[in-house]
């Protein structure tokens, strides 16, 4: 064993409590990963203080929480793993694992109030399209790595693929893991609707924009033929020929960021809360908002009313002469 790694008989509760969050609480992955990567990092603390998660105090979890915020960890990572800690005391608790709970009086750090980044709708139009523009810059016949037709289905191939990714989370307003996650008998071209698996494992019928229904269409037509390996039922893959991963889409965001919108800073969730601010911008109705976007709290969904009001009076002061 390495000191990197916490004790056998540890690592085995933490495999426990991840079966009851995924099996019996039916979580998302995501969430049921980051818990285990967060019960794991305690762990490792715990057995380098000569402890455990049984023999664990409320004084040690402090600690370990006061290291992530010298290791320069946020507070909402911080405050995740204060969740992971109550949740699985309580859960080792009741199963009579461990005796006493020393995380029930742990205190969640407040999460900073930070407005999310969104783009201008030209901005996410030249996203979302740039990986039409990156494949027509180069003519038919340009030689890439050694060229050929092959190469140019290859690109093809990825251009269609990013196009229809890149308008599902900004035309629909997908999670990342609920683009990574689709198969191809969720979308019907045909009705222009999406069916997604969201988090809590609730699903989402929602509609496709025409920009959406057209890019998804060409990638099933001309694209994901050259990705899919048999026996695979993902709509998207990676160039390994396995399903995308939000690893793999966050990359690809990245690419076209730097080619489109260089002096911009954001990531794959930067498309969703745009789809959700420019809804509100365009006249949508808040609660339509908040079921398309699978928030289970109105609360969580008004935060894009504070950023289209910050907008406007941006655009007020900008414009008007007595401003």
């Amino acid at each position: 064993m390495t000191h990197d790694e916490p004790p056998q008989t540890e690592a085995a509760l933490v495999a426990a409590f991840r079966d009851h969050l995924a099996l019996e609480r039916r979580l998302s992955p995501n969430t049921v990963e980051a818990y285990r990567r967060d019960l794991e990092q305690l762990g490792v603390f715990l057995a380098r203080s000569n402890a455990s998660f049984a023999t664990a105090t409320h004084r040690l979890l402090r600690r370990f929480l006061a290291q992530q915020a010298t290791l320069g960890y946020s507070r909402s990572s911080i405050a995740r793993r204060v969740a992971a800690a109550r949740t699985f005391y309580r859960w080792a608790v009741a199963r009579g694992v461990v005796e006493l709970d020393p995380a029930s009086a742990l205190g969640r750090p407040k999460a900073a109030s930070r407005l999310p980044a969104v783009l201008r709708p030209g901005e996410a139009a030249a996203l979302v399209e740039a990986p039409g523009r990156v494949q027509a810059a180069a003519p038919p016949g340009t030689k890439r790595g050694g060229g050929g037709p092959q190469d140019e289905r290859r690109a093809a191939a990825i251009a269609a693929r990013d196009r229809a990714i890149l308008e599902l989370m900004y035309g629909s307003g997908l999670r990342v893991a609920e683009v990574c996650g689709l198969t191809p008998d969720r979308v019907d071209l045909d009705r222009g609707r999406v069916v997604v698996l969201g988090k809590g494992s609730k699903e989402r019928d929602l509609p496709l924009s025409e920009f959406a229904t057209d890019a998804t269409a060409e990638y099933l037509r001309d694209g994901r033929g050259w990705f899919q390996p048999e026996g695979r039922d993902a709509l998207f893959f990676n160039l390994r020929g396995r399903p995308m991963t939000p690893r793999d889409v966050r990359a690809m965001v990245e690419k076209y960021r730097r080619r489109v919108l260089p002096d911009r800073r954001l990531s794959p969730h930067t498309l969703r809360h745009s789809f959700a601010t420019h809804l509100l911008e365009g006249g949508a109705d808040i609660r339509s908002v908040q079921e398309l976007l699978g928030h289970a709290s109105l609360g969580t969904t008004q935060r894009y009313t504070h950023v289209s009001r910050d907008r406007l009076r941006a655009a007020y002061r900008q414009s008007h002469p007595r401003a």
